[in-house]
């Protein structure tokens, strides 16, 4: 009997070896939020209509629909290898950027020097982490220029103005911009609308994030995080 329970036990112990942490990106029920972390052979209950789509450790994500009872992603603890997992990140990066209906602002996009900063210059969707101030960036910085910042109701407005040379602006700690997440930008009489994606703080795997920015539609501060782990994005 014990030789028995001890054979189980060692069983068991791969496949307990093999569990990693998964990043939560949506839920819709099964009690999951977004960025909680869970691990892989853990199981959970989904139902009807709810929805979950999980992030591995090596940038590769997956969603899952109910009904379904399991682990999210079993088989997944495999080390990963750093320069599969960016091709793989990159491969996802071009075919999310060459499929239809993709917005070509995210993919024109001039190079970011910093994965967070928010290129006002363009419109389309950006990610921003938790609990940080937005800062506001524009790649042609050689002349003085005006801009102007609202929200989509244009309830309020914001003027700002970028020196000669200055290319980045913290956004200013107001409390009419605490809690917004979609704003109009003007400049030079043109206008575009910028929506803003919040990222949860902890997340400290760049390629658990560069999958989050793509998924988000953060495609140039996705660019910027596959430059940092090495990798080179293919053109649009």
């Amino acid at each position: 009997m014990r030789r028995t329970l001890l054979a189980l036990l060692l069983m068991a112990l791969p496949m307990a070896a093999c569990a990693v942490s998964l990043v939560v990106l949506e839920a819709r029920g099964g009690g999951l939020s977004s960025g909680q972390a869970i691990p892989s052979d853990k199981p959970i209950t989904l139902k009807e209509g709810e929805r979950v789509t999980v992030i591995g450790p090596d940038g590769k994500s997956v969603t899952l629909r109910g009904p379904f009872n399991g682990p999210p992603m079993p088989g997944s603890g495999a080390a990963a290898d750093p320069k599969l997992a960016l091709a793989a990140l990159v491969a996802t990066r071009d075919a999310r950027t060459s499929s239809v209906g993709v917005i070509r602002a995210g993919t024109d996009a001039a190079k970011l020097p910093e994965p967070w900063l928010i290129d006002m210059s363009r419109p389309g969707p950006r990610c921003l982490l938790e609990g940080e101030r937005p800062v506001w960036w524009r790649p042609e910085a050689a002349a003085e220029q005006n801009f102007t910042v609202y929200p989509v109701d244009r309830s309020w407005r914001a003027d700002f103005l970028w020196k000669a040379g200055e290319d980045r602006q913290p956004v200013p700690p107001l409390s009419r911009f605490e809690g917004q997440n979609n704003f109009v930008i003007s400049v030079d009489k043109q206008e575009h609308a910028i929506s803003i994606t919040t990222v949860p703080k902890g997340i400290e795997n760049d390629f658990v994030l560069t999958s989050w920015m793509l998924q988000k539609g953060c495609v140039q501060q996705a660019d910027a995080l596959i430059r940092k782990l090495g990798g080179t994005p293919a053109a649009p």
